[in-house]
């Protein structure tokens, strides 16, 4: 209870209001299920995760418009195996879904398995556009990233930004969940002073048990397993208790500046646990949207 009247202060209401989600092609039920809990408009990614096929991800795509809110579809650039295929994903989301909002990364694999290096191959392809697609979210790496260095990944941005600036698109960056709202902060102010005006959307964790957020973390480089455990005030004799974002998204609701820190919102990664994450937002923050 103690949190949710918290949540009627501004500075944490506007930051956890205009939330995002994500989601995967298995998730389908478990958004008909949350969907009375999330806000109209709520944008919900769709991943473009390795052993799913095309027409799972456009099904997933499908339900989050037919349940009312805004399919954003992943496009993982290394994974795509040929122009043919993009085109085709692409056209059948314009057909059967109708979208205007994409998210364009690089993908895991160390290679290109077809002839998309990386997102700006993507973005300058030109491809997007005849999907209708208006807006093209990027990726962030506020605590950095474990095979790229900072001037790389800022280059990358900047270069990204550049590109969809001149085909008129809107962009919006979209991080990498994280956990050290220090991390956080200082990543914001930086590329602030280095010209980006794109709201940012950070990603934070839903609610998960603290062996599964180490071994997310573990996974994606970011935070030590101590630093993990640090910030959610926890320790290793708790592993399978469960802990949220609240200490995080506290700390950065009472620390953000708009001068500073430019248009922020928040992008929920459930970890497979879409319900449990809805649940929790429209527990604790019920003012967010609805």
């Amino acid at each position: 209870m103690k949190l949710a009247l918290a949540a009627q202060d501004s500075p944490v209401l506007d930051l956890v209001r205009s939330f995002s989600l994500e989601m995967t092609a298995k998730d389908i039920d478990s958004l008909s299920e949350a969907a009375p809990l999330i806000p109209a408009g709520t944008p919900i990614s769709v991943t473009y995760l390795p052993g799913e096929e095309m027409p799972a991800r456009v099904a997933a795509a499908k339900a989050v418009k037919a349940l009312g809110f805004v399919p954003v579809p992943h496009i993982s650039a290394r994974r795509v195996l040929s122009r043919d295929d993009l085109a085709d994903f692409l056209a059948i989301l314009d057909d059967q879904v109708g979208i205007e909002r994409a998210f364009v990364i690089a993908g895991d694999p160390p290679a290109p398995m077809g002839p998309f290096e990386d997102a700006l191959a993507v973005i300058r392809s030109g491809m997007l556009d005849a999907a209708g697609i208006r807006t093209v979210g990027i990726s962030g790496y506020p605590e950095g990233h474990p095979d790229i260095d900072k001037p790389k990944l800022a280059r990358a941005m900047q270069d990204k930004l550049a590109a969809l600036a001149e085909q008129g698109k809107e962009a919006e960056i979209m991080t990498q969940f994280a956990f050290d709202a220090d991390a956080i902060l200082v990543w914001l102010e930086r590329i602030r002073q280095d010209g980006v005006v794109a709201p940012v959307r950070l990603g934070v964790p839903g609610p998960a048990s603290v062996k599964k957020l180490v071994r997310f973390a573990a996974r994606c480089g970011v935070g030590a397993s101590a630093k993990v455990m640090l910030k959610y005030g926890t320790s290793i004799t708790k592993l399978f208790n469960t802990a949220g974002p609240e200490r995080l998204i506290e700390d950065l609701a009472a620390r953000l500046d708009p001068a500073r820190h430019g248009q922020v919102m928040l992008h929920f990664y459930p970890f497979g646990a879409l319900l449990d994450t809805a649940r929790f937002i429209d527990t604790n923050y019920p003012a967010a949207g609805r």
